[in-house]
């Protein structure tokens, strides 16, 4: 499975706990913000969050865009930090239909490789970096 792939680029280290408030996690997962030039290099990384398989973003250079999800741009202004960071960390537990994997979660998954399990998709950090660059996007 591509997302076995995925998660075996990052391997999220210490799991930072968070709080869910609605449809969102308000607090930073590390008490600092996210730097939005390495957040955009995360989604366009086709080896590490496999982002552009399903959304489409304003990463012109990248070809072969995905349509099976959101448009990227404007994100920052559709959400608030607090929600894209719910969004990325776990999307199903907004929608549990979604196909988004969930990012920086370990527990009630399914499919998880025996070698993954426990592990996240991306570090505290990489979740952060992306939320800051999908603020920019407004």
């Amino acid at each position: 499975m591509f997302l076995a792939a995925a998660a075996s680029a990052a391997c999220g280290v210490a799991h930072a706990a968070y709080v869910v408030k609605g449809d969102a996690i308000p607090a930073s997962l590390t008490g600092t913000p996210g730097d939005a030039a390495r957040g955009r290099a995360i989604v366009a990384n086709r080896q590490l969050g496999l982002c552009l398989l399903c959304h489409t973003g304003p990463i012109p250079e990248e070809r072969f865009q995905g349509t099976l999800a959101p448009d990227l741009a404007g994100s920052g202004a559709r959400w608030s930090a607090g929600q894209l960071r719910l969004r990325i960390v776990d999307a199903a537990r907004l929608n549990l239909a979604t196909i988004m994997p969930a990012y920086y979660e370990t527990k009630g998954l399914a499919r998880v490789p025996p070698a993954l399990k426990g592990k996240t998709i991306f570090t505290a950090q990489q979740v952060e970096d992306v939320v800051a660059w999908l603020e920019t996007l407004r």
